[in-house]
């Protein structure tokens, strides 16, 4: 099995690709986001810890995590955004490794796993390969803007917290430019997983 990581900044189309790779190759979609959310929910580990740390300010009516309230704090605050992630990385590694273990036994080809943190994280000692999806920041601020609704300052929070474009380049094996029309994007795609 090919163990794939799948990495670029807020905005540049991660998604689409890896429905695309999902579509076309069979491939297991593996998202982190995906997986700590869920390990988050009311009643685990990670959401006693993140509660305790906090406080209860960060819950919504249900108390469950109000995510909006959390990425306010953390997205202005280093050592709480570093606090936030002691918590909730080790334990996704952890469930992002058991679902590795899983498809192994089911004899799955193609394992993509998608997340801005593999780098900060250190997910090489999971992943065979580290792909990077390439598009510029007008763009993917474009993007975010339009498609999610994210305000200017929102989207320049995040931005200033991952990884630049360089650091980017410099850490991964393939690039995808995803700066025009999809198309070409599945073309480069296809030649990728062609040539692995």
């Amino acid at each position: 099995m090919k163990i794939i990581g799948l990495t670029g900044g807020v905005g540049s189309g991660k998604t689409q690709i890896l429905e695309y790779l999902n579509d076309k190759y069979g491939a297991t979609i593996c998202q982190a986001d995906k997986v700590a959310k869920h390990l988050q929910k009311k009643g685990t580990e990670c959401y006693d810890q993140i509660v305790a740390y906090f406080g209860e300010d960060i819950l919504d009516e249900k108390k469950e995590l109000d995510r909006e309230k959390i990425a306010d704090i953390v997205f202005t605050d280093k050592a709480k955004l570093e606090a936030l992630n002691a918590i909730v990385h080790p334990a996704v590694k952890e469930e992002i490794k058991k679902k590795i273990r899983h498809e192994e036994r089911k004899n799955t080809n193609l394992f993509i796993l998608e997340s801005a943190l593999l780098i900060e994280d250190h997910y090489e000692e999971v992943y065979d390969e580290l792909w990077y999806v390439y598009v510029k920041t007008e763009v993917r601020k474009n993007r975010l803007f339009y498609s999610r609704g994210y305000k200017e300052s929102k989207i320049d929070d995040i931005m200033a917290s991952q990884l630049t474009k360089e650091q980017f380049m410099k850490e991964c094996d393939r690039v995808i430019d995803n700066n025009g029309v999809f198309a070409e994007t599945m073309i480069q795609i296809d030649q990728i997983v062609k040539n692995l």
